[in-house]
């Protein structure tokens, strides 16, 4: 029969290993959305159906969402807008 610290301790080793590997996988999709969201908003082109509606359009959404637009472009504007409403 099997030593019950020594049971225990790879019972623990185990967990703390899932643990370890959870969180890098967690680490690493977030760090993929980061990424995208960068590449989504580095041109106006990427990121076209934000920036490149109706002034109108973004600037009302900005307004209600309380985001200051008076001298910020709106690649900026876009940005924050997408933040507030993500997981950002």
């Amino acid at each position: 029969m099997a030593d019950q610290s020594r049971r225990g301790f790879f019972r623990d080793l185990l967990r703390q290993g899932a643990k370890t590997v959870a969180a890098f996988n967690e680490g690493r999709e977030e760090m993929r959305l980061r990424q995208e969201r960068e590449a989504f908003f580095s041109s106006y082109e990427s990121s076209y159906a934000m920036t490149l509606c109706e002034d109108e359009v973004l600037m009302d959404s900005a307004r209600m969402a309380g985001i200051e637009t008076e001298g910020r472009d709106r690649l900026e504007i876009a940005k924050e807008l997408f933040d507030r409403q993500g997981d950002f």
